[in-house]
């Protein structure tokens, strides 16, 4: 009784955060305590990432976070992974709102220290102290963040681009047409499809220029940037978890994940030229693009290059995972997709009817089946802080400098929190039925550093679902999918999706 009274005043931010932590820590299990897979000398845990002895895939990071909570409970220590700082795994959402709710002004997000060593050690002289909105901490990144948040996360920010965004994916819808074979299936390479055309969308959003993505022979540039993205993604869980032998030396890993990076930089900086060479300076705000008004409104053209080139780094991938995802669950599930059918045809009548964003507000079922395919299988199956000082999470008393994972995935896959978790229902997510916990599914993080591109995701992946939805019927007839983390989590396997034409 006494200890919740105790994390009440620690809520309370007018309390001396330093006295209730000594007054609690009598009454918390010593961070010893916390349970956990037991590190070997040497080795510590990394061992277990090691192929033929390991017991960790890392594609599989899902499956791992499942069997860390069946046999250790809701909070578990990972320690012992060369080269990295303690983790916490944390499978408790009450215990997450506790530490989105105590987090600072600058709050620390566990960082990949390899892109930390790219863009502050090997490129610093491109990145400087302008290190961006990925892998920076502290002042610089408040300095940077707060520069671009009112752009990037005020709720009218992406409506201004609804139309360049309903335009390229008016142009996606087009090229189903033309990629569908006899039995009108996706080919193999649909998920890369798809990748180009999140690269095209998200470059009439970031700069105001065609790349040509989705002709039918695109620009050599279009290929090598999303293959430098995807090996980038790949090679970022190799180099975190398993021993940093990169630290030491140049692994073959970690070249190859120097020169996708290299490759990404290279290519956007082509465009990003391009885009601030078309720049007029005396057009209104409203009709620029993010980078364009960034550059016109601190005058500073580092600031909206590093900007732009971590939007097509980590807004790529991940849009066009979850839009894959998204139409694999509609397929599988078609009594499902049928309510949708039947929301967007009252909303469009026929193809030809514009999408306009007031018919979007409308959509409630478009964006409940949204919701639930990142619930069931979010994109990014977790994130995280690390301790700016001693804590008290879920019981124990945690030091200065732990890395805290919050396992989503695994906390929205459990039926305490949401009924009947494995089956797709995305009437749960209707007002009338919404009473899940706020902090169970957070696919886009939370707080101070919540995803930049939120609302710009968010817009893209109902702009496009909702025009595909109204011109097909999507079925799947093959063997059912795995999901698999290769790079971001998504179906495994190639998505041959059968897309009728509705009459």
């Amino acid at each position: 009784m006494k200890l919740l009274k105790i994390q009440k005043r620690f809520l309370n931010s007018s309390c001396n955060v330093k006295n209730v932590i000594s007054e609690a820590s009598e009454f918390c299990e010593p961070y010893e305590n916390i349970p956990g897979p037991k590190p070997l000398p040497l080795l510590g845990n990394s061992w277990r990432f090691l192929p033929l002895i390991g017991n960790f895939q890392i594609q599989h990071i899902d499956k791992v976070s499942i069997n860390l909570y069946k046999k250790y409970g809701k909070i578990v220590k990972m320690q012992g992974l060369l080269g990295r700082p303690d983790m916490i795994f944390l499978f408790d959402p009450d215990e997450i709102e506790k530490v989105f709710r105590k987090e600072d002004s600058m709050p620390l997000r566990p960082s990949m220290p390899s892109l930390n060593y790219y863009k502050h050690v090997l490129r610093k002289e491109f990145f400087g102290e302008q290190g961006g909105i990925i892998a920076v901490h502290g002042i610089n990144w408040q300095k940077f963040r707060s520069k671009v948040n009112q752009i990037m996360l005020q709720p009218k920010s992406a409506r201004l681009y609804s139309k360049v965004i309903s335009q390229t994916a008016e142009e996606f819808v087009q090229r189903i047409k033309q990629l569908r074979n006899q039995d009108l299936e996706m080919p193999d390479g649909f998920l890369n499809e798809i990748h180009r055309w999140s690269l095209e969308s998200l470059a009439r959003i970031a700069l105001d220029i065609r790349m040509g993505c989705l002709d039918a022979n695109p620009p050599q540039d279009t290929q090598k940037l999303i293959d430098s993205i995807n090996t980038f993604f790949i090679n970022v869980p190799i180099l975190e978890l398993k021993i940093p032998f990169w630290r030491l030396f140049n692994t073959p890993t970690f070249v190859e994940y120097i020169n996708a990076l290299d490759c990404i930089k290279e290519i956007c900086l082509k465009y990003i030229k391009q885009s601030m060479d078309n720049l007029d300076w005396q057009v209104e705000e409203n009709q620029l693009s993010v980078m364009q008004k960034v550059l016109k409104r601190h005058k500073n053209v580092k600031l909206a290059s590093i900007l732009a080139l971590d939007l097509f780094l980590v807004g790529v991938d991940t849009t066009s995972n979850a839009i894959a995802s998204i139409l694999y669950q509609l397929a599988i599930n078609p009594e499902k997709q049928q309510i949708l059918h039947q929301e967007i045809d009252k909303l469009l009548p026929n193809p030809n009817s514009e999408l306009t964003l007031e018919n979007l507000d409308q959509m409630s079922y478009l964006k409940a089946c949204i919701k639930e395919t990142m619930r069931l299988y979010p994109v990014v199956i977790g994130n995280g802080r690390e301790t700016s000082i001693d804590s008290i999470i879920g019981g124990y008393h945690v030091p200065k400098g732990v890395q805290i994972i919050f396992q989503h995935y695994v906390i929205s896959n459990q039926d305490v929190y949401f009924k009947k978790s494995n089956q797709f229902i995305p009437e749960r997510w209707l007002l009338n039925q919404k009473n899940h916990h706020p902090f169970a599914s957070l696919p886009f993080g939370f707080g101070k550093r919540m995803c930049l591109g939120k609302r710009f995701a968010e817009l893209e992946i109902q702009t496009l679902l909702a025009k595909i939805i109204r011109n097909y019927k999507i079925e799947y007839h093959r063997d059912k999918l795995d999901y698999f983390i290769h790079p971001m989590y998504t179906p495994n396997g190639p998505l041959n999706l059968k897309f009728v034409n509705k009459m």
